[in-house]
């Protein structure tokens, strides 16, 4: 059991976070609860504190509108939440989709089709903050949220909370492409919502720190990471993990035999010593 905890602790953990928020959101609209209501791009903890998603009021600001007090306060109040402790923690730890993709990634590794796949990829990375551009020019020309609008996030945590119409066939969409079409296709190369978490999380608290000296260079960390371009320094430099791409899921961390990744807090004066 010991083993099990050790092995899978922060994939529970994140289960359990992504879960209960939707168990939260049910409740509030089947049973009245209070303790969570709304949905992702706006919400209220106990009827009191107001969270916003920033990316969603970024769109509504292009499109001409007016945004009220409390949902500038809830994009204060998320903003700083995932500066502290990560901006694509809301991809691994919150977001619904997540679910999905990280299926569709185990089944690639029980089937090998990573193998099968040698060709390159057949988009860049960098897509995500092309699309995220093109969502808020679309936002200002047709005066909408644009991206909020088509969400398959939305999708599936409206079908959830409220009942499931069509939603389930941009799931399904999103799960075959990343287990046939391309790796991490959706969250590590599409998602505007991942790429404006990513910009935001550059300069987040909480990092997962590489301890050089401990590394044996069995490279688990990068077969399970779902952004491996950050983990550039395995097996050559004692380094935090800098990049705004990494999600903070601490699946390297959990296959890990070697104790060479763990979380740490940002040190902002040796990171700049270091030129980082």
């Amino acid at each position: 059991m010991s083993k099990l905890w050790n092995n899978y602790r922060y994939l529970i953990l994140r289960r359990f976070t992504q879960i209960g928020l939707l168990v939260l959101f049910f409740g509030a609209n089947a049973w009245g609860w209070k303790i969570l209501t709304g949905n992702l791009s706006s919400s209220e903890i106990l009827g009191v504190i107001p969270m916003s998603d920033p990316y969603a009021v970024l769109q509504m600001v292009a499109a001409g509108a007016v945004v009220a007090t409390d949902l500038l306060i809830g994009v204060a109040v998320v903003t700083l939440f995932y500066f502290i402790v990560g901006g694509r923690a809301f991809c691994s730890w919150v977001c619904p989709i997540n679910l999905v993709t990280d299926s569709a990634n185990y089944l690639r590794r029980v089937f090998d089709i990573d193998r099968a796949q040698k060709t390159k990829q057949p988009i860049t990375r960098n897509m995500r903050y092309w699309i995220l551009g093109l969502s808020l020019l679309v936002s200002a020309f047709m005066g909408i949220a644009a991206f909020e609008f088509v969400s398959p996030i939305s999708m599936m945590h409206r079908g959830i909370v409220f009942g499931m119409g069509f939603g389930w066939a941009a799931i399904a969409l999103i799960f075959l492409f990343d287990l046939f079409v391309l790796k991490n296709g959706w969250c590590g190369h599409v998602c505007p919502l991942g790429g404006f978490y990513s910009l935001l999380g550059k300069f987040s608290f909480i990092r997962v720190h590489h301890l050089e000296e401990n590394c044996t260079l069995c490279m688990k960390c990068k077969v399970v990471c779902p952004e491996k371009q950050v983990l550039h320094m395995i097996g050559k430099e004692s380094l935090p993990v800098l990049s705004g791409e990494c999600t903070n899921c601490a699946r390297c961390i959990e296959v890990c035999d070697d104790d060479a990744l763990r979380f740490s807090i940002r040190d902002f004066i040796q990171n700049k010593k270091m030129g980082e």
